[in-house]
């Protein structure tokens, strides 16, 4: 007999694979977990029924939250993940000499157990000795570290269940007051055709905060339509203005010099959302 998993991205609309094999199915304190093998995406982490990353594609995601913004700030020492407990994004972080200290902040520490087990060639960074992981309520970190971080990248599920506070106006005030006085963030944001009010409403509310915002995109095939979205608000520092022969050739698959730029070029309908 075979074995499919779907999720239901929205009531009429899925995604479908054939899963090989079933490691974890739990019901954490604040979610359902499950890790499962599948033919098509290798090993996958699925919250609540959502994708979270999978083997095949997560360096997009995880390469597009951390490089951005780290290329955009001219000395990034210490850096703030909120969520992020697969440690996909720590693991780019970390490609960076500047980094002296990425903090982890993730609700979840089964989240983060399961992801060493069954995903360790995104999780590698976490015992790095510049890394310190806190299981902990990102939004409570955020309010008791004030001017405290260079950059904060909030790396989430979409807005449900203990991610629903990382997408409000408080938390956005939150973060500008955690940053030092040149600092950046940058936040997922989900997808266009699916969650257009979503992108328009964090954007207004990023904008009363920052005086910097701007929206880039990128191609995640499991994540819902493919086509996802990332918000970054800085202080002082725009992305635009980066200088890309100044940015190195790292090891990464997705991102690059020549890309950096060219992820701020919006589609048309994504630029009016955004307005």
């Amino acid at each position: 007999m075979e074995l499919w998993y779907t999720e239901k991205q929205t009531p009429t609309y899925g995604i479908t694979m054939k899963v090989k094999e079933t490691y974890v199915s739990e019901q954490t304190e604040f979610q359902q977990l499950d890790m499962i093998e599948t033919e098509e995406f290798g090993t996958m982490l699925v919250l609540d029924g959502m994708v979270m990353t999978t083997d095949k594609d997560e360096w997009v995601y995880h390469e597009m939250v951390a490089h951005p913004v780290l290329y955009t700030h001219p000395n990034p020492r210490k850096v703030l993940v909120v969520g992020g407990g697969d440690g996909g994004v720590i693991r780019e972080i970390l490609k960076h000499p500047n980094v002296e200290k990425a903090v982890l902040v993730d609700i979840d520490g089964k989240v983060i157990e399961y992801s060493k087990k069954y995903l360790p060639q995104i999780a590698c960074g976490l015992d790095d000795p510049r890394v310190e992981v806190i299981v902990n309520d990102g939004f409570m970190h955020i309010h008791d570290h004030k001017n405290e971080y260079d950059v904060v990248m909030v790396d989430s599920t979409e807005p449900v269940g203990p991610a629903v506070n990382l997408f409000t106006r408080g938390f956005y005030q939150g973060i500008y007051d955690a940053l030092k006085e040149d600092g950046i963030f940058v936040a997922q944001t989900d997808n266009p055709w699916f969650t257009p009010e979503l992108i328009s409403n964090v954007n207004r509310d990023v904008k009363e905060v920052f005086p910097i915002v701007r929206v880039f995109w990128a191609n995640v095939p499991t994540y819902p339509s493919g086509l996802w979205t990332f918000t970054m608000g800085s202080k002082k520092y725009d992305p635009l203005e980066v200088d890309e022969s100044s940015i190195p050739e790292i090891d990464t698959k997705y991102y690059s010099p020549r890309l950096h730029k060219a992820a701020f070029v919006l589609p048309k309908f994504v630029e009016d959302l955004v307005k």
